[in-house]
C-alpha cells in the first residue's frame, strides 16, 4: 500500500487549488439530486401519467423497472469509460443523455416510448453517479474528502425523499409532464457550470474492455433487479421476476469465477483485498437495505395506516431530508475525533433504533414527535453514507478509484432494490398469512425486520483495525497505533 498523500499525489500536484474549490462537489451533487429525486419522482404521479398513455398505473410501473435495470446495466461500465475517455467528459455526456431522456419521457405518449424513456435516462443516470464519485475523489485531497462527500451524500438520501412530495405537488397543481421538464434547465446549468470548474482529469489507456464481464455483470445486476422490483412491484406475474432473479444470481456465480481467472475484470473483485473497501462495501449494502426500504414502507403506512393523502403523507417523510442536510456542519469533526471505526459501528446502532422506532407510530402519535424521530433518523443515515462513502476510498490507490466507485455504484443500486423487495415481501407474506388487505400491524412487523438487518451493518466495523481510513478521516490515535501510521 502506498503512502498515506502518494495516491492523491498527481492529483494534487495537477490541481493545487481544487481542494479549496467548493464548487466541484455542489455541482456534482446538484447532478446527482437531480438523478436520485428522478428515480422516485414519478411514484406519486403513476395515476396521472397511466391515464394520459392509457394504460393501468400497476402496468406503468414498469417504467420505474427500466430505470433500475437501465442503472444496474450500464453502471459496470462507467470506470472504464471515464478512464478510457476522461472523467470529465463522460459526466457531461452522461447529463445530456439524462436530459435527452427526460425531454422524450415528457412528450411521450405510448407506454413503449414511455418505457424506453425512462430506458435512456437510466444510461444518463448510470453515469453521472460513480462519475460524479470518481471525480470528487481525484480532485480533492484525503484531508478534505470527508467534508467533500458529505456534499455528495445529501442528494442521494435528499433526492428519493423529495421525489414523491414534488411529484405529488407538480401533478396536482401543474402537470405530470413538469417532472421531466424541469431537468431540463438544471442539466443544461449542470452541464455548463461543469464544463467550467469540472477539472481535466486526464484519460488512461486502459486495457481492452472485459466483453464478457460486461455481459455477465448486466445480466447478473439488471436480471436481479428486475426480477426484485417485479417481485416488489408486481407489474407483471411474480414468477417472472422469480426466474430472472435466478438467472441474475446465475450469472451473478459465473462473473465471480470470470473475474478470478481474468487478468482485467470489468469488476475487480482484487477490491475486497482491502480491509477498509470490504467492510464499507458490506456494512454499506446491509444498511442502505434500510434507505431502500423506508421510503417504501413509510409513506405507504401513513396512508394505508393513517388514512394520510400522498401529499401529506411526502410532506412528513421529507423532515429525513432535512435532517440530512445537517451532515456536513459536523461529520468532519466527528470522524476526527472518533475515527471511521466508532462513527460507523455507533452510526449502524443508532439507524437500527430509529427504524425499529418507526414501526412504533400509531395514529395516534404526535406528527411533530414522528417527524422529530424521521428528522434525527435522517441525520443518523447521511452521516453513515458520508463516512462510509470516505473509507471505501480512504486506502485505495488512485490508479483502482475508477474500479472502486463502479463497484460501489453496483452494490448501491443492488441493496436499495433489496430494501424495497425485502419491506415489499415481507407486506406480501403478512397478508398471506393473515388473509386480510394491508393493515397498521403489517407496516409495523416490517420497519422491526428492517431494523434487525439495520443492526448487522455494524459487524464488518467491529472487525475493522481502528486506525482504517485515519489519513481521510485525520483521527489521531495514540502509542504504537499513532506511530504505525506515521511509518506507513
Amino acid at each position: 500500500m502506498r503512502g498515506a498523500e502518494d495516491g492523491w499525489a498527481y492529483t494534487r500536484a495537477s490541481y493545487p487549488d481544487l481542494p479549496m474549490n467548493r464548487i466541484v462537489p455542489l455541482i456534482l451533487a446538484v447532478a446527482l439530486f437531480m438523478e436520485q429525486m428522478d428515480s422516485t419522482v414519478i411514484a406519486t404521479s403513476l395515476p396521472a401519467i397511466a391515464a394520459d398513455l392509457g394504460v393501468g398505473p400497476i402496468t406503468l410501473k414498469l417504467a420505474l423497472t427500466a430505470y433500475m435495470v437501465s442503472l444496474a446495466t450500464f453502471i459496470p461500465l462507467s470506470g472504464w469509460m471515464a478512464d478510457r475517455f476522461g472523467a470529465k467528459r463522460i459526466f457531461r455526456l452522461a447529463i445530456l443523455v439524462f436530459v435527452a431522456g427526460s425531454i422524450l419521457c415528457a412528450v411521450a405518449d405510448s407506454l413503449i416510448a414511455f418505457v424506453v424513456s425512462r430506458f435512456l435516462q437510466g444510461m444518463g443516470g448510470a453515469m453521472m453517479t460513480p462519475v460524479a464519485r470518481l471525480v470528487l475523489v481525484r480532485s480533492t485531497s484525503r484531508s478534505e474528502l470527508v467534508s467533500a462527500m458529505a456534499l455528495l451524500t445529501i442528494p442521494a438520501l435528499v433526492g428519493p425523499l423529495a421525489g414523491p412530495p414534488l411529484g405529488g405537488f407538480i401533478t396536482t397543481y401543474f402537470s405530470w409532464h413538469w417532472i421531466f421538464l424541469i431537468n431540463v434547465p438544471v442539466g443544461i446549468i449542470g452541464y455548463i457550470l461543469s464544463g467550467i470548474y469540472l477539472p481535466e482529469i486526464r484519460a488512461a489507456a486502459p486495457p481492452p474492455l472485459d466483453w464478457t464481464g460486461f455481459f455477465l455483470s448486466a445480466v447478473a445486476a439488471s436480471g436481479t433487479m428486475f426480477g426484485l422490483s417485479v417481485i416488489s412491484l408486481p407489474a407483471l406475474p411474480p414468477v417472472i421476476g422469480i426466474v430472472a432473479t435466478l438467472i441474475g444470481l446465475v450469472c451473478g456465480v459465473l462473473y465471480v469465477r470470470h473475474a478470478r481467472r481474468h487478468p482485467t475484470p470489468l469488476l475487480d473483485l482484487k477490491l475486497f483485498r482491502d480491509s477498509a473497501f470490504r467492510a464499507a462495501a458490506i456494512g454499506g449494502t446491509l444498511f442502505r437495505i434500510s434507505i431502500g426500504a423506508v421510503p417504501f414502507l413509510m409513506p405507504l403506512m401513513l396512508q394505508v395506516g393513517f388514512g394520510l393523502t400522498p401529499f401529506q403523507s411526502g410532506l412528513v417523510t421529507f423532515t429525513g431530508a432535512i435532517g440530512a442536510i445537517t451532515t456536513k456542519v459536523i461529520a468532519k469533526r466527528v470522524l476526527t475525533v472518533a475515527g471511521f471505526r466508532t462513527t460507523l459501528i455507533a452510526a449502524s446502532i443508532f439507524g437500527a433504533a430509529l427504524t425499529f422506532a418507526n414501526g412504533l407510530f400509531t395514529p395516534t402519535t404526535p406528527f411533530w414527535f414522528i417527524a422529530g424521530v424521521l428528522l434525527i433518523a435522517g441525520f443518523v443515515r447521511s452521516f453513515f453514507f458520508t463516512s462510509v462513502n470516505a473509507l471505501s476510498f480512504a486506502d485505495i490507490p488512485d490508479a483502482d478509484a475508477s474500479k472502486a466507485t463502479a463497484m460501489s455504484a453496483v452494490l448501491q443500486q443492488m441493496s436499495l432494490a433489496m430494501g424495497v423487495a425485502v419491506a415489499g415481501a415481507i407486506l406480501e407474506i403478512e397478508t398471506a398469512l393473515t388473509g386480510s388487505p394491508l393493515e397498521l400491524r403489517d407496516f409495523q412487523i416490517a420497519f422491526m425486520v428492517i431494523s434487525a438487518i439495520t443492526l448487522l451493518a455494524a459487524l464488518p466495523f467491529l472487525t475493522m483495525a481502528k486506525n482504517a481510513g485515519a489519513s481521510v478521516s485525520g483521527h489521531r490515535m495514540g502509542g504504537e497505533e499513532e506511530e504505525t501510521i506515521a511509518v506507513k
